[in-house]
């Protein structure tokens, strides 16, 4: 009777720890996130820091946009001069860097990762 309650409880450690790798791996893409602050400028001097943001979608700034950024996540970033995410003039910052818009161009208004 022992031999059997030992299979027993080694196939059923096996069967739980299978099932708990699935979960893992399945529920693995949710709620992935940016390691890490993104902060940045505004134009009015304000510092603004986002922690841990989402690695999906876009994240519009401030209404006013922002003149400096930091990207203080583990991964990259793309900094548009629109609030979704779109149009020409982005401007890609790497993992731990820092930039500075031109004097006269327009603000960054949304960034994205890149993941």
């Amino acid at each position: 009777m022992p031999v059997i309650d030992n299979r027993r409880r080694r196939l059923g450690a096996a069967a739980g720890t299978a099932l708990l790798t699935l979960t893992v791996a399945g529920c693995s893409g949710l709620g992935r996130t940016a390691v890490g602050p993104v902060t940045y400028t505004t134009e009015r001097e304000a510092v603004i820091q986002v922690n841990s943001p989402s690695v999906r979608g876009c994240h519009p700034l401030a209404p006013g946009g922002a003149k400096e950024v930091e990207n203080g996540t583990l991964i990259d970033i793309v900094l548009y001069r629109t609030r979704d995410c779109t149009g020409p003039g982005t401007t890609y910052l790497a993992t731990r860097f820092t930039d500075q818009k031109a004097p006269d161009s327009l603000p960054w208004r949304s960034f994205s990762t890149v993941h």
